[in-house]
């Protein structure tokens, strides 16, 4: 499994680092600002974001430096966690670095490392081949125009695979701040008349149209539950001419955004974008560092899950149409077993996703397997989501799934639960065929 293509369905690199290809800026813009994973840690144990560069813009030397050192100062905080692993392998296979950080070391391991991505090999493009990226997925907005994307498609001197993902969340909460300007910016995107539900809808379809004209084959969608109620038609138009005037209700504005979920169901099944789902997130939970820092930096937390009832409308209507693809992932494993599994293992339509967030771990990743496979089998899950902005994160990630899934199967067979053929032929599957067919790539 070691040295197979990496394919990567769901992530959050920006297709304008592949575009530009310019040198990473330095150690800490690399490994460390712009990564959730590492600053809340960081964050817990008392080092302010904003001495972690968050917000701050791009650091100069002397910034960047202090940034890695609070990094190598406080190392030992990582013990146990992916973090780790992820950091060790990006340190000692990119950057040869073979001495552990600590405050005495930081300044000989920024060295080592600032002198590397001075070379033309750690550019953003040599180091996509290197790590034997396959496809990437970007995350973007659905007003984005998706420049980068057709540039970089249309460089001859590109030879890798980008593809855009829809993720329409915001435009989707009528309760989120702003929203009537991005239904406005959503329709000026579309050329349609937002001014109506019927509008609204078709704004969305056509949106997602041009997403696929670049190349996209996903839909991404992430809300406190995924409750897919439907409402009458004229009851969705009042309730959205009152969200626009600023008078719908927080009961009725849920409501609105659950039937509209049902509604990306619908036009999954015309458009064929496959449809992922990974629910209850309570994002930004700290409100003085969501006002200070913007999202993504470290404070969502998880909450608890329900699929089987909030699902079932979805799927009564189009659990067996042959055109969805349903990705289902969560936060709260306690649903694996019980729901997931279940529902991936009747709905040809439905595959459970992988662990991710919070859950991207090697004895979560292990309970996954434990807890899904005996009802659903390995061909009904998604393969490995890395689901990363930390670009030299990606080979780390994808190689720790790799070596989990490979010890797994080595148990079935040890168990004489798998002939050791089977278990090659699974171990493949689950990095090359099986995430190109769930994410239709």
């Amino acid at each position: 499994m070691r040295d197979l293509p990496v394919v990567s369905p769901h992530g959050h690199v920006d297709a304008g680092l592949l575009l530009a290809d310019e040198p990473f800026r330095d150690p800490a813009a690399l490994f460390v600002t712009p990564d959730h994973y590492v600053t809340r840690l960081l964050h817990a144990s008392g080092v302010p974001l904003d001495a972690l560069g968050v917000g701050r813009g791009p650091l100069d030397e002397t910034g960047a430096r202090a940034v890695w050192r609070l990094l190598c100062a406080h190392w030992p905080v990582f013990r146990g966690t992916p973090v780790r692993y992820w950091l060790d392998a990006e340190l000692a296979e990119l950057f040869d670095v073979d001495v552990r950080p600590s405050a005495a070391s930081a300044d000989a391991i920024y060295d080592r490392i600032a002198e590397r991505l001075a070379k033309d090999d750690y550019r953003p493009r040599a180091l996509y081949e290197r790590f034997r990226i396959a496809v990437l997925a970007t995350t973007d907005d659905p007003a984005d125009d998706l420049a980068a994307h057709a540039a970089l498609a249309a460089d001859p001197a590109w030879t890798g695979r980008v593809v855009p993902t829809f993720r329409p969340d915001r435009y989707l909460e009528p309760a989120g701040p702003g929203w009537p300007g991005l239904v406005a910016r959503l329709g000026a995107a579309a050329d349609a008349d937002t001014g109506t539900y019927a509008g609204w809808v078709a704004a969305m379809e056509r949106r997602r149209a041009h997403f696929r004209a670049h190349g996209a084959t996903s839909a991404d969608h992430s809300h406190a539950d995924v409750r897919t109620d439907p409402l009458d038609a004229a009851e969705a138009a009042r309730i959205y001419t009152a969200a626009l005037a600023g008078a719908a209700t927080g009961p009725e504005c849920t409501a609105l955004r659950r039937h509209m979920l049902l509604e990306m169901a619908r036009m999954s099944t015309e458009d064929g974008l496959v449809m992922t789902l990974h629910p209850g997130v309570l994002r930004g939970h700290h409100g003085p560092t969501a006002a200070a820092f913007g999202p993504d930096t470290g404070h969502d937390i998880p909450l608890r899950a329900e699929f089987t009832q909030a699902l079932r409308p979805l799927l009564e209507r189009f659990g067996t149409h042959p055109a969805l693809h349903l990705v289902l992932f969560t936060l709260d494993e306690t649903v694996f077993s019980r729901e997931v599994a279940p529902l991936a293992g009747f709905y040809p339509s439905v595959y459970a996703g992988a662990p991710w967030w919070f859950l991207d771990a090697p004895d979560a990743i292990r309970r996954f397997r434990a807890a899904v496979t005996e009802t659903a089998g390995f061909a009904r899950t998604s393969g490995f989501i890395d689901d990363t902005r930390a670009f030299c994160s990606i080979p780390a990630r994808h190689d720790m799934s790799r070596r989990l899934d490979a010890g797994y199967l080595a148990g079935l067979v040890a168990e004489h639960r798998l002939d050791e053929d089977e278990a090659a032929e699974t171990a493949v599957a689950l990095v090359t065929t099986q995430p190109r067919h769930v994410f239709k790539l």
